[in-house]
C-alpha cells in the first residue's frame, strides 16, 4: 500500500519494477528523468510519497542530481528514502549515490528477492 516514485528513462525498466512490486499493492508515479523526477516530487503533497526508486543514468537530469535536488528542498519530506537502481555495480558506485543522498544502491539487472528485502529494510 505504499507510493513509490520509480523513475528510469527506459519504458522496460519502469514495467519490469511495477511487474515485481505488483503483488505488493503499491501504488507508482513515473518519471522518465531526474527533472520530471524532481517535479513529480515537489508537485506531490508533502509526505504523500514513501520511497523513490532512482535509475542514475538519464538524459537532461541524471539520479545523483535529481537526489541532490531533492535532499535540498525545502520540503518536511525531504529524507524520503531513495534507492538507486543501476547497472554500475562498483564499490565507487554505490559510494557515488551515497554521497548523492541516497539510502541505498541495488544493482540492474534487479534481483527481485534483493529488491524486496532492500525495500522492506528501508521502510520498516
Amino acid at each position: 500500500g505504499k507510493r513509490i516514485l520509480i523513475v528510469d528513462d527506459n519504458k522496460m525498466n519502469l514495467e519490469i519494477v511495477k511487474l515485481m512490486l505488483k503483488k505488493t499493492n503499491a501504488e507508482f508515479i513515473e518519471a522518465t528523468n531526474g527533472l520530471e523526477a524532481v517535479e513529480a516530487y515537489i508537485d506531490s503533497e508533502e509526505n504523500s510519497l514513501d520511497i523513490i526508486l532512482m535509475d542514475i543514468s538519464m538524459p537532461i537530469m541524471n539520479g545523483y542530481e535529481a537526489a541532490k535536488s531533492i535532499r535540498s528542498s525545502t520540503r518536511t519530506d525531504n529524507n524520503i528514502p531513495i534507492i538507486a537502481m543501476t547497472a554500475n555495480a562498483f564499490e565507487e558506485d554505490r559510494q557515488l549515490a551515497l554521497a548523492a543522498g541516497m539510502n541505498e544502491h541495488i544493482t540492474k539487472p534487479l534481483d527481485i528477492s534483493k529488491l524486496l528485502s532492500t525495500l522492506s529494510e528501508i521502510l520498516k
